[in-house]
């Protein structure tokens, strides 16, 4: 299991929070939801990958040593966020997304079972109502994780996005589970704070008008794509922070998200 140390803000938080916040923090265990950004890092086919140029890495005259970098990529690509404002216009842009909608109860979806039988799977409405059954309503201003197995494909291109081509030719040979309409309507009917899925998209990969995202992104309800390691949370009880980089104006950003296991 993927752990992460509890950095000091939190310990600070925790000091100053009832004893039961507390413990959870310092002594819970966390899941790191993201993947590492580097030269396999998957994007979308007409995107810039990301490019890591080194600065300097080496021992300076005064006699210390200095290490920086530049990097440079799309917005979206490897763990990332899609803010509403990437198929809405006038919606959230990143910078303007809530802090309330990035952080929440999650609500673990696993349809892995159907995307085996099929690449092209879109989550039904009746996965929904599955997972209600065993666990009650999908809560307002949770974080619905959609987990259809992907993630144990990564960082093969070919396995994650069904080809190896870049630019436009690549695009109709998309083949990777995502949702579908009715599915996401159903979610912006119960006002989730954000979708998140382990595929590089919300749409699945031989979509041809993007109406997943058109339709959650109406209701300023953005998403999280190629989310790491959903294999290592529970159906329910986690608690996901999700925290894209800044970008005023953005369509999105690299996104660092982690889970707090119940």
């Amino acid at each position: 299991m993927r752990r992460l140390a509890i950095v000091p803000a939190l310990l600070v938080l925790a000091a100053c929070s009832q004893p039961s916040i507390a413990d959870r923090l310092v002594a819970g265990q966390w899941v790191d939801l993201t993947y590492d950004f580097d030269s396999t890092t998957i994007y979308w086919p007409t995107a810039q990958p990301f490019h890591l140029t080194v600065v300097s890495a080496q021992r300076t005259p005064g006699g210390w040593y200095y290490a920086a970098n530049n990097f440079a990529a799309a917005e979206h690509g490897g763990t990332h966020l899609d803010a509403p404002v990437h198929f809405g216009q006038g919606k959230h842009s990143t910078d303007q997304v809530p802090l309330s909608q990035l952080m929440g109860a999650a609500v673990v979806i696993d349809v892995s079972h159907q995307a085996d039988s099929s690449r092209d799977y879109r989550v039904l409405p009746s996965d929904l109502r599955n997972w209600e059954s065993a666990h009650g309503a999908i809560p307002e201003g949770s974080i619905v994780l959609i987990r259809t197995g992907w993630g144990s494909r990564w960082p093969d291109r070919q396995r994650v996005l069904g080809t190896t081509k870049t630019g436009a030719a690549a695009v109709p040979e998309l083949h990777f589970p995502g949702l579908s309409l009715d599915a996401a309507r159903e979610l912006a009917r119960r006002r989730v704070s954000a979708v998140g899925i382990d595929t590089p998209s919300i749409d699945y990969g031989q979509t041809k008008n993007y109406g997943v995202h058109r339709r959650l992104f109406a209701a300023n309800i953005p998403a999280f794509e190629n989310v790491a390691h959903m294999e290592e949370l529970p159906l329910t009880g986690a608690f996901v922070i999700a925290l894209p980089m800044k970008i005023t104006g953005g369509s999105g950003g690299p996104l660092r998200i982690v889970a707090l296991l119940p």
